[in-house]
């Protein structure tokens, strides 16, 4: 799998029995397609004389957004290659002591990895998610559903990178690296969940202002 095959490609292998891509993966298109929602809302502000007292932040938005798009986009791939990484340590052989130590330590190493590529996909669904509060506030009344789109396709994102942080957590044996795992994630979940909560109920009440 490579970001430029198509998205029916990256369905097909998803559907597939194959263990990659999988959810990891579709956090990732999730938040990048969060972050280009994003992208859209800033474009279709820029120029428009209305807003033109937001241009400097639509712009800096713009950046900020397709910056967020193009590393949520190579996640995909970072999560396939730590997934295979955890899959080729369990299988090194054990036949021996000093076979089982290295698979050991190998399999440890791997879960690490993949545990903080998910781990980073959801701070970068939490930049996205930051971004739509400003997409909603500032940006082109005639998008204003996209920012809330947004903020929802990043939050689903970040939740699913969640999920694949705990359950790789659940194997590692180092309990400081995962204690400090875990206080990162809860952190940005109690912070960006209601906040993209809240966009979208921004998003709700000006749909309904007259």
């Amino acid at each position: 799998m490579t970001k430029d095959q198509t998205i029916q490609t990256f369905l097909h292998h998803l559907a597939s029995s194959s263990a990659t891509p999988g959810g990891g993966s579709a956090a990732a298109i999730m938040g990048a397609m969060g972050a280009a929602l994003v992208s859209m809302v800033a474009n279709l502000t820029l120029g428009k004389p209305k807003y033109q007292a937001v241009e400097t932040d639509m712009r800096e938005l713009l950046h900020r957004s397709e910056a967020l798009r193009e590393r949520l986009v190579d996640a995909i791939q970072a999560d396939m290659a730590a997934f295979d990484q955890v899959m080729a340590a369990y299988r090194l052989p054990k036949t021996t002591e000093a076979d089982k130590n290295q698979r050991r330590q190998a399999i440890q190493a791997a879960l690490r990895t993949a545990t903080e590529t998910p781990l980073d996909c959801a701070r970068l669904c939490g930049e996205v998610i930051d971004l739509c509060r400003i997409a909603a506030e500032k940006g082109n009344g005639n998008a204003i559903t996209d920012a809330g789109a947004g903020a929802l396709a990043a939050q689903g994102a970040l939740k699913c990178c969640a999920l694949n942080v705990e359950v790789n957590l659940n194997a590692i044996q180092d309990q400081e690296f995962a204690q400090a795992c875990r206080i990162e994630l809860d952190r940005i979940l109690a912070a960006q969940n209601p906040e993209a909560e809240a966009i979208v109920e921004l998003v709700t009440n000006k749909l309904q202002s007259p």
